[in-house]
């Protein structure tokens, strides 16, 4: 009798989480939240303003920005590009240095008077026609790694569309598909972070706890969530464009399939139970990539919403009451247990921002 009352409880238990999880904020609560977490951000920052952290950042204060139509937003991005002079990081050839140009790129759009887009489209172009040789067997290509995804990619996809020109169309094809085909596991339908965790040969490769691959929450979130910016801005006839939403479709289905039951990704997809609590800047990407697909019609709303619900509201839920996104895993390349309610980013704060800015569209 007592573990069948311990089961009822359990049963009622979840059923009451699911319901609460199900139910969207009202868009006010949303605006007020993100705006919280915006200007919490702003009096907090972290690393130098054009880092790819901030790159991540700003380009969920830009989608902040276009949802809402409040100038706090555009105001932050004029004074952190304007204090740029809208100059990309020092790399030329690094994907990670060239985030910010996201940004950019859609203040041009904005009509930003000030917008100067010659030094990205400069490091663009010498992408394009120099050879950088990384001189590190992990590193064969350009884009080694799939955080890469959503450094470049949307940036060389923006550029093609407002200038016309489809050879940055191609070159984004080029390196993306270097990327995929070095990467992309065709059997788990995930990205490996990077080549030491191919498990191909007779290398001992890196694994999880429970003997399975280590397939990052971030890592995939970074893919996902570069996914859906670009896509955004690619001509709808691109002949290649159908090989981009195929890929989209078929992460989303498995990150669906593995979602837990509170609804956030823990940091390792595979091993969820090796990791308490959820962790934000991953399902902030997964959950705004999401509601993207879902309201441009890639995704089917009846299958993904209650999904993307139930991920939003756990992000939302880890807010702090001074507008502070918790629970975010601090700059790494792998799954890790080092966080808490009191770790945090800024790149977690701009997926929530992505993630958030989606949310407002859902009755649209």
């Amino acid at each position: 009798m007592k573990k069948q009352t311990v089961f009822l409880f359990a049963i009622l238990f979840i059923c009451s989480v699911m319901l609460v999880s199900a139910q969207k904020p009202s868009n006010k609560a949303i605006e007020k939240s993100m705006l919280k977490a915006y200007k919490w951000q702003q009096k907090n920052p972290n690393h130098e303003p054009n880092d790819w952290t901030n790159g991540a950042y700003y380009i969920g204060v830009t989608k902040a920005y276009q949802s809402t139509g409040n100038k706090a937003y555009l105001n932050g991005l004029k004074s952190m590009a304007e204090g740029l002079h809208w100059m990309p990081k020092d790399r030329w050839f690094h994907a990670d240095d060239i985030a910010i140009c996201q940004s950019y790129l859609y203040m041009k759009d904005e009509g930003v008077e000030s917008a100067n887009l010659d030094p990205t489209v400069s490091v663009l172009n010498r992408v394009m026609t120099e050879k950088y040789d990384w001189k590190d067997p992990i590193r064969p290509i350009y884009w080694w790694w799939c955080d890469a995804l959503f450094m470049g990619p949307p940036v060389y996809v923006h550029y093609a569309a407002m200038s016309g020109d489809s050879k940055y169309l191609k070159a984004n094809d080029k390196m993306y598909k270097e990327c995929y085909d070095l990467l992309f596991n065709q059997e788990e339908h995930l990205f490996a972070r990077d080549m030491r965790y191919l498990w191909e040969g007779d290398q001992e490769y890196l694994k999880e706890s429970n003997g399975k691959k280590i397939f990052w929450s971030r890592g995939n979130g970074w893919v996902i969530g570069g996914l859906a910016l670009l896509l955004q801005k690619m001509p709808a006839d691109y002949e290649n464009r159908p090989f981009y939403e195929d890929l989209f479709k078929t992460m989303a289905a498995k990150l669906k399939s593995i979602q837990p039951v509170d609804g956030m990704w823990r940091s390792s997809l595979l091993d969820p139970d090796a990791y308490p609590h959820g962790e934000v800047s991953g399902t902030g990407f997964d959950t705004f990539a999401f509601l993207w697909g879902i309201n441009n019609g890639l995704l089917d709303r009846s299958e993904y919403l209650p999904a993307a619900m139930k991920a939003f509201n756990g992000i939302m839920a880890c807010q702090q009451k001074s507008g502070m996104m918790g629970w975010v895993q601090p700059i790494g390349a792998d799954p890790k247990r080092n966080f808490s309610a009191d770790s945090w980013e800024v790149y977690g704060t701009g997926a929530y921002l992505l993630a958030a800015s989606e949310m407002l569209k859902l009755n649209e």
